[in-house]
C-alpha cells in the first residue's frame, strides 16, 4: 500500500519558459507537489496557445511525477472591476482563453485578481465583476473552476472584504466553478489576523458564515514584508516577514486548511522567485506540526 502524502501539499509558481513540459521539470528541482504557472507573459495581452503535442506531454508528465494540484494564473492586466470596457473585453476574452486551455491540460482552475474599481462607486464594480463572470463561464460551460483572489487592499482594489466577496459571488448567481483563493499575506495586509490560533480561526469562521470554506480550494502561501493591517502587497520570503515561521505553524496547523494546496508566490533568496528554500521551509513547518499530539491526547 502507498503511503499517505503529507497535508497540506506543497508547491510554487513555476515558469513555463521553453515550453508547458517545463513547468514539470522546474517543480521536480524544487521540491513542489503543486504548482501554479502562467500560460502567457503575465504583464502583456499576446496569447500564443500552448501547442497541442506540449498540452499532451504536460498531461504526461504531471501525472507520472504526481502533480497535484494545477492551478493557472491569468495575467495582471486584468480588470474586471473598472470603467474601462475596452480592458474589460480584453480581460474576459483573456480569461476564457486560459480556461479552454486549462481544460485541455487537466487545470483544476484559473487564479484571477479581480482588479480596482478605479474612481468608479463600488456597488457598479462589484456588479460588474459579477455580470463578467457570467460572460466567461458561459463562454466556457465545462471548463475548471474560476478562482477568485481575495486582494490585500491596495488603492482601489475589489476583493480585500469577505463581505465584498460574498456579495460578488450573489449577483453572479453564486455558480459552483466560483470559487476562491486566500493569500496569507493579502489576508494578513487586510486586517485579518491570520498569524495566531484565535484570529486565524475567527477569520475562517467569518469567511464560512459569509462565503462558505467549501468554496475555498487554494491557499497562495507568503510571508508579509510590510506589517499588519497596512493594505499592501508585499510578499517576503516564508520565515522572514510579518507573519513568520511562528505564524505560519498556526496556518499550517489549522484542520480546515489541511487538504488545501499551499503554493509560495515568495521573492526567493536570489529574487528569481519561488525556490528550493522555502518550498523546504514549508515542508519542515508541516512536519513539524504533524509530529505535535494531538489535543487530549
Amino acid at each position: 500500500m502507498a503511503a499517505e502524502k503529507p497535508r497540506p501539499p506543497i508547491g510554487a509558481h513555476v515558469s513555463v519558459a521553453g515550453g508547458l513540459p517545463k513547468g514539470i521539470d522546474r517543480a521536480l528541482e524544487l521540491g513542489a507537489e503543486t504548482i501554479q504557472l502562467f500560460l502567457s507573459p503575465p504583464q502583456t495581452w499576446r496569447f500564443n496557445p500552448p501547442r497541442a503535442e506540449d498540452c499532451a506531454e504536460f498531461v504526461r508528465r504531471r501525472a507520472e511525477a504526481g502533480i497535484d494540484p494545477v492551478y493557472l494564473h491569468a495575467i495582471y492586466l486584468i480588470n474586471l472591476a473598472g470603467p474601462d470596457q475596452t480592458i474589460l473585453a480584453r480581460s474576459v476574452e483573456s480569461l476564457v482563453q486560459y480556461l479552454r486551455i486549462g481544460a485541455d491540460i487537466g487545470a483544476e482552475g484559473v487564479i484571477v485578481h479581480l482588479g480596482s474599481a478605479r474612481g468608479r462607486p463600488l456597488p457598479e464594480a462589484k456588479a460588474q465583476v459579477a455580470a463578467a463572470i457570467g460572460r466567461i463561464l458561459g463562454q466556457v460551460p465545462n471548463g475548471p473552476a474560476l478562482v477568485l483572489e481575495h486582494s490585500a487592499g491596495m488603492g482601489e482594489s475589489v476583493g480585500h472584504r469577505f463581505e465584498d466577496l460574498a456579495d460578488i459571488l450573489e449577483a453572479s448567481g453564486a455558480p459552483d466553478r466560483v470559487k476562491i483563493c486566500l493569500d496569507t499575506a493579502h489576508l494578513f495586509a487586510a486586517g485579518y489576523p491570520v498569524a495566531d490560533p484565535e484570529g486565524l480561526g475567527r477569520t475562517l469562521d467569518e469567511f464560512d458564515r459569509l462565503i462558505g470554506l467549501g468554496r475555498l480550494v487554494v491557499i497562495h502561501a507568503n510571508d508579509s514584508k510590510v506589517p499588519f493591517n497596512s493594505g499592501v502587497d508585499r510578499h517576503e520570503n516564508i520565515g522572514d516577514g510579518y507573519i513568520g515561521l511562528k505564524g505560519f505553524r498556526v496556518i499550517l496547523g489549522e484542520p480546515r486548511l489541511r487538504n488545501l494546496p499551499f503554493i509560495l508566490e515568495v521573492p526567493g533568496l536570489d529574487n528569481k522567485g519561488p525556490d528550493r528554500e522555502n518550498v523546504e521551509r514549508l515542508k519542515r513547518l508541516r512536519a513539524e506540526v504533524a509530529a505535535r499530539p494531538e489535543p487530549g491526547a
